[in-house]
């Protein structure tokens, strides 16, 4: 009997389905030589302090740093987990063999062969990757399974992450507690955690310390068009106000008009980041929300594998482009077909295969995310904003570039110069326009894609498409100048979309789309980890929100002021260590030397702050805690979900991560203990 464990009942289900196991049991499915069980995400953790020797149960300074001899594993405490890892370890006991079904990542190598551990499994292993959920993508799978051990870089790249964040997490954690919240506070300290904290911190800092400064610009307004001075920014009033008397009443004259004609390529695909980054942009979802989101796509068969950093697809995907391009043109919301008049000029001829989209050599595990093809069945209104996303932007990487001719028009004026002994000076000045010949790719999003309150974007898109009246060099006439008093501005604090490039940049802030994929190897966090880091920070009231804006509070603040050493709050240095685990993972880099130099720095750290004689220590205690935001459509929808829906062991359908358990009056999340809320009453 060959047995397959999958991550999610739900996907258990699909899977048994069709390899034939069709009957169902207690924990499993059987049928045709197979068994099909589940795991509810993490069965199996990481040993606490106190299982190792009871005298890590106390917090003590004295038994810092916490270093095990050799980390273990143990099964969480919660009797649904229980029941069901015995079911498996049964099944695994009396297997003749086993595929990992989990999902086909890093967190998903991790929590099967933790679970295969625990068990004692020593039968032979498979691993099922695929990268998306449809009947076909889940047939090519079993035909083309590969054995574990092509998959052990995987592993221990995961291993090495989970035992880096216990170390530093669990000894920090208590060195910090103990030494400065006076054993009245927690103060949490993680290896990503801290440094995104920082991130926001130190932003808030520059913003509260910055001090305005005016300065005034020089314009003219001619023929209904406003020109600007090229050196036309003054720090001085005085300036400003001699420069606009130097040139009042006279001519205008256009010195030069340059065209030249322009492209812009389509936008990339999505990774995960850049996905979560427009839908706060655009919805203001949260990065859990589109997370969550993304993932139920997924799982229902309508996107690829989600927790993805890269925007390229690979060469094999290429031939399969055309019949997901068909899928998406049968798709109807409410009886109208939404990309059908998008898909239908890219009919009848070869799909453009552009270097930019289709290059092997920029995936490893998993493609960008796309639509499968399938057509959707009835979605909800965060469902379908985030798929439409997804399914446009896949259809626009299709069309031709954006066409467009740029026109820049240099004028000067005159001055007449109050000082006899000067000579007369010229104040030039520029405007430029954009006119699209042909918008090519932009013909596939509609003009109001960017959210009500995206004032920036919406002016920036206002500035680059105005079209400029015509203009012939030498023409002159009169002008009216304009002097106009501003004031510097400080930088704008993060929101979720900000933040969530800084951490994958490691807090560079670039705006090159090549460039920032070059520094994502160096970035603080994972793709599927980074929303959960933010919602911890919210959790630990370290961070709240203020409409969009992510705000530290005292509590947060006060705590980074608190920690001098560097290496627990840079996102550089936090930076090299997720490159490090990246390298574990494409085998450059051993694992044993990641987890021997992060005990040496451990160390260090808890010497140097038992020995600070300084009086540091948290005053600010928060008193409410405060939440993340969430969907109130969305909690209503899932929590007003009918009873008879409800089953034990389903994930949770308002985080996903946790799953249904039955209580004394309702059934509620497994995760209730971690924030989530959701519960349904009996009925």
């Amino acid at each position: 009997m060959i047995v397959c464990i999958a991550e999610k009942p739900s996907v258990a289900a699909d899977i048994a389905r069709i390899i034939g196991a069709t009957a169902r049991r207690d924990g499993y499915y059987e049928g045709n030589g197979y068994q099909v069980t589940w795991t509810f995400g993490h069965l199996c953790e990481l040993k606490m302090p106190e299982d190792y020797t009871p005298m890590w149960k106390s917090w003590s300074l004295s038994a810092l740093p916490m270093i095990p001899p050799r980390f273990g594993i143990r099964l969480k405490e919660d009797e649904g987990v229980k029941k069901q890892f015995a079911v498996i370890e049964r099944l695994f006991h009396e297997a003749d063999g086993i595929v990992n079904c989990g999902d086909a990542g890093q967190e998903g190598e991790l929590i099967q062969r933790w679970v295969m551990q625990k068990a004692q499994a020593t039968c032979p292993v498979q691993r099922l990757w695929i990268s998306s959920m449809t009947d076909e993508a889940i047939r090519e799978g079993f035909a083309k399974l590969k054995d574990q051990s092509e998959y052990q870089s995987l592993y221990l790249a995961g291993l090495s992450r989970a035992v880096g964040d216990w170390l530093l997490g669990i000894n920090a954690t208590r060195l910090y507690t103990i030494k400065y919240g006076q054993n009245r506070q927690v103060l949490s300290i993680g290896r990503v955690q801290t440094p995104t904290l920082a991130l926001i911190v130190n932003r808030q800092k520059e913003i509260d310390n910055f001090k305005p400064e005016p300065y005034w610009v020089l314009a003219t307004v001619y023929r209904d068009t406003t020109f600007t001075a090229t050196k036309g920014k003054f720090t001085s009033k005085e300036e400003g106000e001699q420069a606009f008397a130097s040139i009042a009443g006279q001519p205008f004259t256009v010195t030069d008009v340059q065209k030249k004609n322009g492209k812009e390529t389509p936008p990339s695909l999505y990774d995960l980041t850049s996905l979560q980054v427009d839908c706060n942009r655009k919805f203001g979802f949260s990065a859990e929300t589109t997370l969550n989101i993304i993932q139920q796509l997924y799982e229902m068969k309508l996107t690829t594998y989600p927790r993805v950093d890269t925007t390229f697809l690979s060469d094999d995907v290429y031939p399969k482009c055309p019949q997901t391009m068909n899928g998406l043109f049968q798709v109807k919301f409410a009886g109208v077909a939404p990309y059908a008049d998008l898909v239908r000029p890219l009919g009848g001829k070869a799909l453009k295969k552009s270097k930019k989209v289709f290059d092997s050599s920029k995936v490893t595990d998993h493609h960008a995310i796309i639509p499968t093809g399938q057509i959707p069945g009835p979605l909800t209104d965060l469902q379908r904003k985030v798929y439409d996303l997804v399914a446009r932007r896949f259809i626009a990487v299709f069309y031709p570039d954006c066409q467009y001719a740029q026109t820049t028009v240099l004028g000067s004026v005159q001055c007449v110069s109050t000082e006899p002994q000067q000579t007369e000076q010229a104040i030039e000045f520029k405007v430029t326009g954009r006119t699209i010949l042909d918008p090519g790719w932009r013909a596939v999003y509609a003009k109001d894609v960017q959210a009500d309150d995206d004032e920036d974007a919406k002016k920036k898109e206002e500035e680059e498409e105005r079209t400029l009246p015509p203009f012939v060099k030498g023409e002159s006439g009169p002008q009216t100048p304009t002097l106009t008093e501003k004031w510097t501005t400080p930088p704008p604090y993060y929101n979720e979309a900000s933040l969530l490039r800084a951490m994958e940049t490691a807090g560079k802030f670039v705006d090159d789309e090549e460039l920032r994929a070059a520094l994502k190897e160096n970035g603080i966090g994972r793709p599927s980890t980074r929303a959960a880091i933010i919602e911890t920070l919210f959790k630990r009231h370290y961070i709240r929100k203020e409409r969009k804006r992510l705000v530290a509070t005292p509590t947060g603040i006060e705590l980074i002021d608190l920690i001098h050493e560097e290496l627990l709050k840079s996102a550089e240095l936090t930076g090299i260590w997720e490159k490090k685990l990246r390298d574990i993972e494409a085998k450059k880099y051993d694992p044993a030397l990641f987890v021997n130099e992060l005990k040496q720095q451990i160390t260090e750290i808890v010497h140097q702050v038992i020995a600070d004689q300084s009086n540091r220590y948290v005053t600010v205690t928060e008193d409410k805690p405060v939440k993340a935001a969430k969907s109130p459509k969305k909690a209503k929808k899932t929590t007003e979900a009918p009873s008879a829906a409800i089953v034990e062991g389903q994930p949770c359908p308002l985080c996903g991560k946790g799953h249904i358990i039955k209580g004394r009056t309702a059934y509620g999340c497994s995760e209730w203990k971690s924030g989530c809320t959701w519960r349904q009453p009996f009925a």
